[in-house]
């Protein structure tokens, strides 16, 4: 676990341990600030943060979403609690330890680019790496090579006007890159784009990840971005954390009224995968010694389907036989009756494929279509009847 977080509290105020004591009584914030002036900033959040994983955390204006992110790393002293980077609590450490663990562990982009005008490029993405001590050379290659991952080493001599703002951008991510962080911590870095922009953005952050994972905790207001980008989706609401999940998890289980209604005009095609709508109830035949075509056939006829689906002993799918065909083959004693039983087109799907890129396939379908994961086991079939069951209950 990278980053672990437990019953972290942030207080706003002068009465901050009475106003904490009200928060763990359960007291709704409106109280709080009635009797105390104080504002729960974050109540009571506990989470953990996977390795390499890209963690959204979002939320209406107010929610407490950027004061979340500035608590693990503590440009924002939380309360109460504790959060621990790698296993270390960093609410217990001096400031000089934190400052070693920042320069070491962990980085944070902002919305505003933040360049220092009178620096070239190279000399703003080096810039954290000279404040901590390292040799010119050295922090020089390490910045070129960071600038090299965001597409930027050709304006390395350029000063920031010179630049557009996604370049500018690209420069802040290749400056939080540059101390090879094992927590990149994101506060709205790309809101301040246009959206083409934007969108350029997300999917090099997408494209450095694949290329070098490392753990992303990411502040967005953007709903599209978070179901873009993330892994798994943190829903902040005053102050608490109200749903943590997938994105296809959280728009097929909402845990509150105020979950849905973010995801209320989502286009859930482009949220689930096969795996998601894969259903197990077609009937399955081992192919084994000993389960000849014909028990194969009066198997289907026992469950009154004119489909099954033919796996090997290893789960791995091998094809759907219809019925009528098997019967025909039997009749007219085919050398593999299985194989000659297969039906056309019934090439699997990926289970990874998203909803979106299948919903042809399975309309114009005379029969369900077989899903399986990258080692080609078996995991299930779609239908029409399936599909649009997933798209009634999400919608």
């Amino acid at each position: 676990m990278k980053v672990r977080a437990r019953n972290v509290y942030k207080v706003f105020g002068d009465e901050p341990d009475h106003a904490l004591k009200m928060a763990r009584a359960g007291k709704a914030k409106t109280d709080i600030l009635a009797t105390t002036g104080c504002s729960i900033g974050v109540d009571d959040a506990s989470f953990e943060i996977h390795s390499g994983e890209i963690f959204v955390i979002m939320g209406l204006s107010g929610s407490g979403k950027s004061t979340l992110l500035r608590l693990l790393n503590r440009l924002i002293e939380p309360t109460s609690g504790s959060i621990e980077i790698e296993g270390q609590d960093i609410t217990r450490m001096s400031r000089r330890d934190l400052i070693e663990v920042r320069r070491r562990e962990m980085s944070m982009v902002f919305q505003s680019f933040a360049l220092l005008p009178n620096r070239n490029v190279l000399d703003n993405v080096a810039f954290g790496l000279e404040v901590s001590g390292m040799p010119e050379a050295q922090r020089k290659d390490k910045a070129m090579a960071a600038l090299e991952a965001v597409g930027l080493k050709p304006y390395a001599q350029s000063r920031p006007d010179e630049l557009s703002g996604g370049m500018k951008q690209r420069v802040g991510l290749a400056r939080a890159l540059a101390g090879e962080p094992g927590v990149l911590l994101m506060d709205e870095a790309f809101s301040a784009l246009d959206p083409l922009i934007r969108t350029e953005m997300q999917d090099e952050l997408m494209r450095l990840q694949a290329e070098s994972s490392r753990t992303v905790v990411f502040v967005s207001h953007d709903l599209d971005e978070a179901m873009r980008i993330g892994d798994r989706i943190c829903i902040m609401q005053h102050g608490r954390i109200v749903q943590i999940g997938t994105p296809d998890e959280i728009v097929s289980k909402p845990a509150n009224d105020y979950v849905r209604s973010f995801f209320r005009n989502v286009d859930v095609s482009q949220v689930f995968k096969a795996r998601d709508i894969a259903r197990k109830g077609r009937l399955t035949i081992i192919e084994r010694q000993g389960v000849s075509a014909a028990s194969a056939l009066r198997q289907m006829e026992r469950s009154s389907l004119d489909f099954a689906v033919l796996v090997g002993r290893d789960g791995r799918y091998h094809g759907m036989i219809g019925q009528d065909l098997l019967v025909e083959k039997l009749r007219a004693n085919a050398p593999d009756p299985y194989r000659e039983a297969f039906l056309r087109e019934s090439d699997p799907i990926p289970a990874s494929e998203p909803l979106s890129n299948i919903l042809g396939r399975v309309a114009e379908s005379r029969w369900p279509l077989p899903v399986v994961e990258e080692d080609g086991r078996y995991i299930g079939s779609i239908s029409k009847s399936s599909l649009l069951e997933t798209l009634d209950r999400a919608g």
